[in-house]
């Protein structure tokens, strides 16, 4: 029996299970890349005279005739379906809350693990246990569940590690599946939760997220009724908040250089759910990409560890680590990946710290070859201090850093 999409009370949550099918290729199966990019500075309107390729033929025509905006807009929230896909990641899982706070009637889609545990953090929305991995099972799954008519997707999807694979089978791969899934439904608005990083891609992710972003542009030149907007956040909280227990317990601060060979304008979890959820609604974020930061003045690793000193009452104490020592050793990893390919993994790791060892979060200025803090937008109320007084009330629970912790 198909599930009617009239929006659930709050209190109640449906779901139809689904066989998943896990997906651990070997590394010889590794996807092709595209071309390295050079760094770029951010567009903030695509512009109307890019060259355009035919769309890809993986992604169905849509649904909807044209207009000059999706009528969704103008309805209200309670009629109009949304698709989250990566909802219970640790940014999806507070965009599905915003949503259902705001009253939108979100489906979420979700891995088939810990299912009332799924269920109680996507409560409020209709749940669809599925394998954005496999196209053919996401479209069974929603067709099974009775979802027949979508307005908007929201992306959060995004590799677990950076790892190579990985990287192609999440962040291209299963992303393009959530489109052309939604396209074949009618969605005409695409919102895709990126990273700020893309602008200087010298990691797999990056160019795994650059591909889907450039076949975002040409699907809506291809069809004026299909908008999108990308998303380009700066560091999150939870990056910055692993060596908090660190420094409680009385150890150095770990920072590379001088403490300054890198800043940002971290953004809270939240702050950064209400922006996207914007993005699905104001007409004046369509075909954009969109950087955006928190509020207040970009900080450098010296500046977020002297914070920290100050907030536990203790005397500064930081241990400088040469930028080189993490040259030396993505060189010893890369040694012997050519001998054990299985490591080939551990040096992509390597690379992405290295990477936000030294690199800003911050829009690059492509005229004057920096980063720019006062071209990165700001948005939001919640502080990086307030999050460090948090952690060191209530520690990092629900903050896990996963597989690219470099401290």
């Amino acid at each position: 029996m198909a599930l009617s999409l009239t929006p659930p009370p709050p209190s109640t949550t449906f779901y139809f299970p689904t066989t998943l099918r896990h997906l651990h290729p070997p590394f010889h199966l590794l996807l092709s890349p595209p071309p390295l990019r050079h760094p770029r500075s951010i567009s903030t309107v695509r512009s109307s005279s890019t060259t355009t390729t035919n769309p890809s033929p993986l992604l169905p025509s849509p649904t909807t005739s044209p207009s000059p905006l999706p009528s969704f807009r103008d309805r209200d929230p309670p009629s109009v379906n949304i698709l989250v896909v990566g909802s219970t990641g640790y940014i999806g899982k507070f965009v599905v809350r915003e949503l259902v706070r705001r009253g939108f009637n979100v489906i979420s889609v979700a891995r088939d693990r810990n299912r009332d545990q799924t269920l109680s953090s996507l409560r409020g929305s209709t749940v669809c246990f599925s394998d954005v991995t496999d196209p053919s099972a996401l479209d069974a799954s929603l067709s099974r569940l009775g979802v027949t008519s979508l307005d908007a997707v929201v992306s959060c999807l995004a590799s677990r590690g950076g790892g190579i694979k990985d990287s192609w089978t999440v962040d291209y791969s299963a992303t393009r599946n959530s489109l052309a899934a939604a396209r074949a439904r009618g969605a005409s608005h695409f919102v895709l939760l990126s990273a700020i990083c893309v602008q200087k891609p010298q990691l797999e992710f990056q160019r795994a997220k650059l591909k889907f972003e450039a076949e975002l542009e040409t699907e809506a030149m291809a069809d004026p009724a299909f908008t999108y907007s990308i998303v380009r956040p700066t560091a999150f909280f939870k990056s910055l908040g692993g060596q908090v227990e660190i420094v409680k317990d009385g150890k150095p601060y770990v920072m590379f250089g001088d403490g300054r060979l890198c800043a940002c304008k971290p953004i809270s979890e939240r702050d950064l759910a209400s922006f996207i959820a914007n993005c699905v609604v104001d007409s004046d974020k369509v075909n954009r990409i969109l950087p955006i930061g928190g509020p207040g003045k970009a900080l450098t690793p010296l500046e977020q560890g002297e914070m920290l000193f100050r907030l536990l009452g203790k005397e500064p104490k930081f241990l400088k680590v040469p930028i080189e020592v993490m040259d030396f050793v993505i060189g010893g990893l890369g040694l012997l990946s050519k001998v054990f390919p299985a490591m080939e993994d551990a040096v992509e790791f390597g690379r992405i710290g290295r990477y936000y060892a030294a690199e800003s979060m911050l829009v690059w200025d492509a005229e004057k070859g920096e980063y720019s803090e006062e071209k990165t937008p700001s948005y939001g109320s919640d502080t990086l201090e307030e999050f460090f007084e948090r952690v060191i009330r209530e520690g990092m629970a629900g903050q896990e850093l996963g597989e690219q912790t470099i401290f």
